[in-house]
């Protein structure tokens, strides 16, 4: 039976002329790799090493064998090396850039895949900044980057949805947005309590703008809470409407804890990528990343 451990003995021999700098090399004793070369003679039936006085002579049989392994050898052992890459990754430690207001719903899928996992949060650019710097592996980001030091995969699309607790009577509104009254709903809009996860109100803003072409809503915030999950799950035990996207909102609508009030053609929906430095060793995990985000966004 072919040992696969006497031909790595005897590469390492053949290399380094050397009994001592070859069991050095593979981390066993002498005697060990001794041992496996006269076990690999008797196998072969030729004597492949000559002793000298300081190390071994490669014999004639020996040049021959390693003509014959050494292609095979390096292929096995480059299989064998990817095959640990892929493992550590697995079980190494990333670190993951994330919205806040997203890890929720994007960043909490992905504890089930890897077992060791550092968020932080940021906003766009300074993820970008963190991962073009390689001071973290991914970023999860709602804005495209082209640089030539890191790679990028739009993984879904998330919108920007209008959402209410269940105990608010929707009748008169959703009547306002059939006929397409833009003035009706407006203004029944800014007769309700509003939820927001930020004081500038920059997601409502941007609803407004593109819904009812309107730079600034008439309407203030009343309660302002900095995580939107944390702010729909308290809106869903309050009186209130909010805008928020709809990967947020999705389990609470589902979960008849909140109600959908309005989904906008008009509202664009906005890209969803991931993004990574290039390098080989994370291009796997990166995949992997990707496709369970693709899932939840699909």
């Amino acid at each position: 039976m072919v040992n696969l451990e006497w031909y790595r003995t005897f590469k390492s021999v053949y290399k380094n002329g050397n009994f001592s700098l070859a069991a050095k090399e593979l981390f066993i004793s002498q005697p060990a790799v001794s041992q496996q070369i006269a076990m690999l003679e008797a196998h072969v039936g030729y004597k492949l090493f000559n002793r000298k006085s300081k190390g071994v002579e490669a014999t004639d049989y020996a040049k021959l064998l390693n003509n014959l392994i050494i292609d095979a050898l390096d292929r096995l052992e480059n299989v064998e090396n990817g095959f640990r890459a892929k493992a550590f990754n697995a079980n190494r430690l990333i670190s993951v850039g994330i919205s806040r207001h997203l890890m929720s719903s994007l960043g909490s899928v992905l504890l089930s895949k890897f077992d060791f996992i550092d968020f932080s949060f940021h906003k766009n650019e300074a993820l970008f900044e963190l991962v073009d710097t390689k001071k973290i592996d991914f970023a999860i980001v709602t804005q495209q980057y082209d640089t030539f030091d890191t790679i990028q995969k739009k993984v879904g699309e998330i919108k920007q949805i209008i959402v209410s607790s269940a105990t608010i009577d929707l009748t008169d509104v959703k009547k306002n947005i059939e006929k397409n009254d833009l003035l009706g709903t407006e203004q029944w809009l800014n007769e309700q309590k509003w939820f927001s996860y930020d004081a500038r109100i920059p997601h409502i803003k941007v609803f407004w703008l593109h819904v009812f072409n309107k730079k600034r809503p008439s309407m203030v915030p009343n309660y302002i809470i900095p995580s939107e999950y944390e702010m729909l799950e308290i809106l869903s035990k309050n009186t209130g409407i909010a805008v928020a996207w709809n990967v947020n909102a999705t389990t609470f609508i589902a979960n008849k804890k909140l109600q959908l009030v309005w989904n906008s053609p008009q509202m664009p929906a906005t890209d969803v990528f991931l993004l990574s430095g290039k390098n080989n060793n994370l291009s796997a995990i990166f995949e992997s990343i990707a496709l369970e985000l693709m899932a939840v966004l699909g």
